[in-house]
């Protein structure tokens, strides 16, 4: 028999695929938990169908530990008029890097847009302090992080992904939240979670909360051909003590720690399961050695995306993390990626979910 070509784990290509335009949701599911589940039985090498009410039917009660970002996605997208002139501007708020209302922004256009400029939104006037690489700029927004908050609050607009072709983003301001969201600060939601009602959650008994501040470590595209020279943009994550110490109990009695989405993955990875802050860079891909998570909700994620490797590398932890179990769980991802496709899943943001266990 002839023996398969080995996958170039490391190559940016080995996590493409085709995907029809249809398939990405432009809509959420209503109600929430009536989105699709595909469930993954990596080391059974067996999939089922259900809908994403039925993950109460994967959770053990008593033994498992659900962990959720609750994080909540602020209205993070300011237009306004640059100045003198009048021309179009639009700044995209990051993460905040003090206390004194100054901010890591995307700033469009951002040629125009160097140290000094400045922007009138409404009847105030944001200023470029400085440039950083990546067309990032730090921006003075407010006179403090509240008085930010409640700026873009009032003018504001929900910084939906652009492959979500909507004519008023602030449409869905409910809607792209999770409905536990508590910690302002992220420009993009923890969507594995916006599956969850309140009344789903209030079935399941143990669980507890992290928190990740989405930015463009999450959603910002690869473009290194050698995944290895990607370097993720640090997010700030954080856990507290009662989340840590709910971990080391589940783990002391053998349970499983349930991970809601990647950002969650990514927090407990990063501070490994204990608790504390930090500004985390932490790129998982194929070869990464997870020691916190045991299974892991997500969505169906972007071609070439980062989120598409810590998937994938997930996968091979459960398959022993060996190189043939890392080639197993790419080859197998893009199979299920295809077939889920084929079956009418929506996918990104506001599409299906998946359940790896």
């Amino acid at each position: 028999m002839e023996e398969r070509a080995k996958i170039n784990l490391f190559d940016l290509d080995a996590y493409n695929y085709n995907l029809p335009e249809e398939s990405i949701a432009q809509t959420p599911a209503e109600p929430r938990d009536s989105s699709r589940l595909l469930v993954w039985h990596v080391r059974a090498d067996k999939i089922e169908h259900k809908y994403f009410r039925d993950i109460l039917d994967y959770i053990n009660i008593e033994e498992d530990l659900l962990v959720l970002n609750n994080t909540r996605v602020i209205p993070a997208r300011l237009k306004g008029v640059r100045l003198p002139g009048n021309g179009q501007a639009e700044i995209l708020l990051l993460n905040n890097i003090n206390d004194n209302g100054e901010w890591r922004v995307l700033a469009r256009p951002g040629r125009k847009l160097k140290t000094g400029s400045e922007i009138k939104v409404a009847d105030r006037v944001i200023k470029i302090l400085a440039e950083e690489p990546d067309g990032i700029r730090l921006a003075k927004i407010g006179e403090d992080n509240q008085d930010v908050f409640n700026f873009l609050d009032k003018y504001g607009s929900t910084p939906l992904p652009p492959y979500i072709h909507a004519e008023n983003s602030n449409k869905w301001r409910d809607r792209y939240q999770t409905v536990f969201a508590d910690v302002n600060g992220s420009a993009a939601a923890p969507t594995a979670s916006l599956h969850f009602t309140q009344e789903l959650l209030d079935k399941i008994n143990n669980k507890a909360w992290v928190t990740l501040h989405v930015g463009l470590g999450t959603f910002r595209p690869v473009k290194s051909q050698d995944i290895r020279e990607h370097v993720i943009h640090k997010e700030y994550c954080e856990i507290a003590e009662s989340t840590a110490n709910k971990i080391k109990d589940i783990k002391a009695r053998n349970g499983r720690v349930i991970a809601s989405g990647t950002t969650v993955a990514r927090t407990l990875e990063a501070l490994r399961g204990e608790a504390g802050a930090l500004n985390t860079d932490l790129f998982i891909y194929p070869g990464f050695e997870f020691n916190v998570v045991d299974a892991l909700i997500t969505n169906f994620h972007l071609p070439k995306s980062s989120l598409m490797m810590l998937v994938a590398a997930f996968a091979a932890n459960l398959l022993g993390n060996t190189e043939q179990a890392q080639q197993q769980a790419l080859t197998k991802l893009l199979k299920i990626y295809e077939l889920a496709a084929e079956m009418g899943y929506r996918f990104f943001s506001f599409g299906d979910a998946m359940l790896i266990i």
